[in-house]
């Protein structure tokens, strides 16, 4: 099976802008970026509630536990959110309503939360549309762990912030191009 495509800036700010084009424009730029700047899966994503990254107070929590419900391989892992995509989650908050914890955190064009299959399939849509045929709901998540790979975060951090269980599953996730080989030689 081939391996999502991972995805440079430039490529990411075209699927940014693109999301801006649809119909849910701030729902669907926020999953994008909980995708690349979380490394959740899509199943996760789907099932986000508003609990998990808002406190009863409408702040936005700087990590959240993802249950053994939400995860995949029943396990509980902590989520770490970086400033960026607090930032995008804080702009997100404006637009929905945070009264209720248990509410889903991205609603589908039903209202409830997005199935596992809907999300990646959103994925599909928004990278077939923007020409990216390798890409899929796996991207963001590769990408995720390929740019912390490459600034020097070893494979044992990689791992606890991916949720995985082996370092082996980790390490085929990180992308290596000719660019990144180039620059390895010149370390010597």
């Amino acid at each position: 099976m081939r391996q999502a495509q991972t995805l440079n800036e430039a490529q990411l700010r075209r699927v940014i802008h693109y999301c801006r084009s649809r119909r849910h424009p701030i729902r669907d730029e926020t999953i994008i970026l909980v995708s690349f700047y979380a490394g959740l899966r899509a199943k996760e994503i789907a099932a986000l509630t508003v609990g998990n990254i808002f406190d009863e107070d409408g702040a936005i929590r700087t990590q959240f536990i993802l249950s053994a419900q939400q995860s995949k391989g029943g396990q509980t892992r902590t989520v770490y959110l970086n400033q960026r995509l607090r930032k995008a989650l804080r702009e997100y908050g404006d637009y929905i309503r945070l009264a209720d914890p248990q509410r889903p955190l991205f609603t589908s064009q039903k209202g409830g939360h997005f199935s596992a299959n809907t999300m990646c399939q959103l994925f599909l849509d928004i990278y077939k549309a923007i020409g990216l045929k390798d890409a899929s709901s796996h991207s963001g998540r590769r990408t995720y762990i390929t740019r912390l790979a490459n600034k020097g975060v070893g494979v044992r951090l990689l791992a606890a912030l991916a949720g995985h269980s082996h370092i082996s599953t980790t390490q085929r996730y990180i992308d290596v191009n000719s660019d990144q080989l180039s620059e390895a030689v010149e370390l010597l």
